[in-house]
């Protein structure tokens, strides 16, 4: 497999056991989620290089679409994918819908008459074309009369060729978008430098301003927190809290009355509910509507990624034996980005709230026993395929396990979201 060059490469598709998929999210000027780019690997030592770029990215195209399912992996967003010369003039992109699949071309692409005439043809189709890692070169000026997005490594590009690429943003049709933006800082600065779309994890750092306070409605969220992970937690103190909300009333009586239990004869209480959730499931509950409550005025990817983390290192723990710890597993992964919902320093968040230790040490770095499933949960999501082996090999999971999880955490977050 690795080192072939395959003519075709969308005819040869074998979605094997322990493909990995990531996403990463794409914004707008809102910081709403434009799209996501899916990242492919199959496998931990599936090691391709360019020669291999048509196999990865044939294999995305088709797992996105048909072993995982676009709607389960970008949540009706599009999915912005890899295309090598290769797939583009096999003309791959059009057995896919054109509202859902994005084209990027990658840099490797050279401007041939073939690739621009097949480009034209997607074009008129109604595909989106982005160029992809984009430095400016005379030869590539056909590409940007077709394009509709220039991405740009927004941390790499040097101050003159980034002056170039915003002259030409003027000249021709086209969009830019920031990649690799790590800081609300770079956010900011690629927002005043007119860049209309950006990808990277700005929105999970936090924006710390001393001396600001928590404003009253997350800070009502962090008490009912902090009461529901009390050590002396009562049942009637939380029903007392829950009563004075209409809105958690409401969603606790419609959560237990779902499907999903499945009760002959419908629940009308508060307490009822509670003692039939019980603990464990009661404090998951509460504590995503919390985390959703406190991230009204937060990119709503933000809730997302919280969510996606808690059940996906929740299924790891289920598939390594370890049912003794889902639950606070599932805790970690939603409190991992508590100090980005609050714009207050994680440390100072976590010494408030009455966490078990081992959740704590997990999301300040120390080393715990559930350290090692916060890094690996990290480490899927920015596509660090490589560095997930060791500690895979560690906690005895597999690629298949981790892969399902990662889709299933995916999924659930999407039913959540609607819910």
């Amino acid at each position: 497999m690795r080192n072939k060059i395959y003519p075709d490469p969308i005819t040869r598709i074998d979605v094997a056991k322990g493909t990995f998929i990531a996403r990463q999210p794409i914004f707008d000027r809102h910081t709403h989620v434009f799209g996501y780019e899916l990242l492919f690997r199959e496998g931990f030592h599936n090691f391709y290089d360019t020669l291999d770029g048509d196999y990865a990215s044939s294999q995305t195209i088709l797992a996105s679409f048909l072993l995982f399912g676009m709607d389960s992996m970008t949540g009706g967003k599009r999915g912005f994918i890899n295309f090598t010369d290769a797939l583009l003039t096999s003309e791959a992109a059009t057995i896919f819908p054109k509202e859902l699949l994005t084209i990027e071309i990658l840099e490797t692409v050279e401007p041939t008459d073939e690739i621009i005439s097949k480009c034209k043809k997607l074009k008129k189709a109604g595909y989106m074309l982005v160029l992809d890692d984009f430095v400016f070169h005379e030869k590539y000026r056909p590409f940007l009369e077709l394009a509709d997005i220039v991405k740009i490594d927004f941390r790499r590009i040097n101050p003159q060729s980034h002056g170039v690429i915003l002259s030409l943003a003027e000249q021709y049709p086209v969009k830019l978008l920031a990649e690799k933006v790590e800081t609300y800082k770079e956010y900011h600065q690629a927002l005043s430098d007119g860049y209309a779309y950006f990808q990277g994890y700005f929105f999970s750092k936090p924006e710390i301003i001393e001396g600001r306070d928590i404003p009253g409605n997350k800070l009502n969220y962090l008490n009912i927190l902090q009461e529901v992970h009390s050590r002396d937690f009562e049942y009637s103190n939380i029903e007392n809290i829950i009563k004075r909300d209409m809105s958690l009333s409401y969603k606790l009586l419609k959560f237990i009355n779902s499907a999903a239990f499945g009760f002959t004869s419908k629940i009308h209480s508060i307490k009822q509910a509670l003692t039939l959730l019980g603990i464990r499931e009661f404090r998951k509950w509460i504590s995503l509507m919390a985390l959703s409550g406190m991230g009204d005025d937060k990119p709503e990817e933000l809730v997302a990624t919280s969510i996606i983390r808690a059940r996906f290192a929740e299924e790891l723990a289920l598939k390594t034996g370890m049912k003794e710890i889902s639950s606070d597993l599932f805790l970690m992964g939603m409190f991992s980005l508590i100090d980005a919902f609050v714009d207050k320093p994680i440390n100072v968040i976590l010494g408030e709230l009455n966490l078990d230790d081992s959740i704590k040490d997990a999301l300040i770095g120390q080393q715990g026993p559930l350290t090692d499933y916060y890094t690996l949960m990290l480490l899927h999501e920015k596509g660090n395929w490589e560095s997930m082996e060791s500690l895979a090999n560690k906690l005895s999971l597999d690629e298949e396990s981790i892969s399902l999880s990662y889709l299933q955490a995916v999924e659930w977050a999407n039913r959540v979201k609607l819910a």
